[in-house]
Formats: C-alpha cells, sequence, structure tokens
C-alpha cells in the first residue's frame, strides 16, 4: 500500500473522527502533528499543502484530502470493509444526516478558531466561551438522539459501527471536556460506550496520541 500521512491534531475532533475511519478500514499511517494551539496550522508551508490550514488531511494514493466527511466518504469507497456508509439509499441518507447532524450543526460553532476569536477578538471570558460551547452541544445533541433512537441498537444504526458514530464518538468526548450533561442521551451514550470498548475507536482516542511538546 502506498505510504498514508495523515495532518493531525491529537485533540481536533475532526482529526480523530479521521483516525478512528482509518483504524477500522485498518488502513496503517504515519501520523503529523499540526500544533493548533501554537497556530502551526497557518504556516506558509503547510498552506502550500493546505490553502484551507485545517486539519486533518489525508495523503493517500498520490492525493490529498481534507474535511474529514470527504475523507471518510473516500476511505469507504476506497476500503469497503467493513462499510461505514450503508449502500441502500435510505439507510444511506440517514447515517449521512446523522454524521452531518454533528460536522455541520454542532462542530463548526465550537470549533478552535471560534473559541479564540470569542475570547481574543470579541473580548468574552473563558467561562463565556465554555458557556457558548456547552450551548451549541445542548442545541444539537436532542436531535441527533431523537432521529438515532428509533434505528438504532447497538450503535447508532444498528448493531455495527458506521460514519454516525465516527462523528459520535469524539463530540461526546469534547462535550465531557466541557462538562456538558449528557444522562439525557441514552441512545448516543449506548452507542459510546459500545464504540468505546472496540480497539480502533480506543486507539485513535486523544490520550493515546502524539502530544505537543
Amino acid at each position: 500500500m502506498p505510504d498514508v500521512v495523515l495532518y493531525d491534531y491529537f485533540r481536533s475532533s475532526a482529526a480523530y473522527r479521521v483516525r478512528i475511519a482509518l483504524n477500522l478500514k485498518n488502513v496503517q499511517y504515519e501520523s503529523r502533528p499540526i500544533n493548533l494551539a501554537e497556530g502551526a496550522q497557518k504556516s506558509d508551508e503547510y498552506k502550500k499543502l493546505n490553502p484551507q490550514s485545517f486539519v486533518p488531511m489525508l495523503e493517500i494514493d498520490g492525493h490529498r484530502f481534507v474535511q474529514s466527511l470527504a475523507i471518510i466518504n473516500y476511505l469507504d469507497l476506497r476500503f469497503p470493509t467493513p462499510p461505514l456508509i450503508p449502500t441502500p439509499a435510505v439507510d444511506r441518507a440517514h447515517v449521512v444526516a446523522m454524521a452531518m447532524m454533528v460536522a455541520c450543526d454542532i462542530h463548526p460553532l465550537n470549533n478552535l478558531r471560534v473559541l479564540k476569536y470569542l475570547k481574543n477578538e470579541l473580548g468574552h471570558s473563558k467561562q463565556e466561551a465554555d458557556a457558548w460551547y456547552a450551548h451549541w452541544i445542548s442545541e444539537g445533541l436532542p436531535a441527533l438522539e431523537a432521529f438515532a433512537a428509533p434505528r438504532a441498537g447497538k450503535f447508532l444504526f444498528g448493531d455495527a459501527p458506521t460514519a454516525a458514530d465516527v462523528l459520535l464518538v469524539p463530540q461526546l468526548f469534547n462535550a465531557r471536556r466541557f462538562n456538558v450533561p449528557l444522562d439525557d442521551y441514552p441512545t448516543l451514550l449506548r452507542a459510546d460506550e459500545n464504540a468505546s470498548k472496540l480497539e480502533p475507536f480506543a486507539s485513535a482516542h486523544p490520550d493515546r496520541q502524539e502530544q505537543p511538546k
């Protein structure tokens, strides 16, 4: 297999998603940490590789891919087993919608660059920024719980992990970091607990990644 390189940051939830997907697909890769806290993503060197200056970025098969959902979709087509996005159109739309509830509705409002802007440019306190973070998680998770519950099993969709679980686990990691109450979401908690028992999820956890010096 060609060399696979993931431009990564241990606590980036988007990069965390891709680590999980790579592990589930049993794709060996090299992690190249980009220290977001110190602004390494804005360096001229990294911008030449990724003009958006975000992580993750995945180098694979002679290409560079950005945006975690696009990367997961590529991996699912390139390495079909185990599938992360179902083939039947109705099931596919359901799983992708749940993934997008996290990727499009919750995560962007709580991204590191948004929190830095709140605190630095707009002058909000850490307490106010943390309240902002918790608010948008608490706005998004009830909808995800409601959508997932009717078709959930051990995971958000049936009894095998899908892209929805790949998105869920990093989001709940972040929720716990900010002390967001989760007791009202039994479907999400069950899926998270079952996923966390699997080595592909466990080995992608931020605590098991290279930490910034």
